[in-house]
């Protein structure tokens, strides 16, 4: 399944927040965390168009990612993938894209993911380790180069 990045525009936002709902449903309502409101205007107060991409597979809309830079590292968020594409290697593709571009510029990646969520399996195989974790959520981290364990 072929894929692609293109940078967001303030257009993609509606149609992102409604696939951070969808994806994050599941792991939000396991944690009692669910709140349909709450889940959508969280993405919308910290949208930046800029430092997000748009994925799409044949032309269509299959996900997002955002790399947001600090003083000190990059942190990955934002990366959601329409649940009928999970699965089949885009969201390992995308993630070792970028991946590649951090590494060449020297520069740490951190993330936070839900405790619980299949999505720690994915960055655990692409060199994450756990830094912290709390109740809702486990914040990992990755040197430039790093591999996985």
């Amino acid at each position: 399944m072929g894929w692609a990045l293109r940078s967001a525009g303030t257009a993609d936002m509606e149609t992102i927040v409604e696939l951070r709902a969808v994806v994050m449903r599941p792991d939000l309502e396991r944690l009692g965390r669910f709140d349909p409101h709450r889940v959508r205007q969280r993405f919308r107060d910290a949208f930046r168009a800029e430092q997000t991409s748009v994925i799409e597979s044949d032309g269509a809309f299959v996900g997002c990612v955002a790399l947001r830079p600090t003083d000190s590292a990059h942190w990955l968020e934002h990366f959601f993938l329409d649940p009928r594409v999970q699965g089949r290697g885009i969201g390992s593709a995308v993630l070792g894209t970028l991946l590649r571009r951090t590494d060449a510029e020297g520069t740490t990646v951190r993330l936070n993911v839900l405790q619980g969520s299949a999505a720690r399996r994915l960055y655990e195989r692409h060199g994450f380790t756990v830094e912290s974790e709390d109740p809702v959520d486990v914040f990992m981290v990755r040197a430039p180069g790093a591999r996985a364990a």
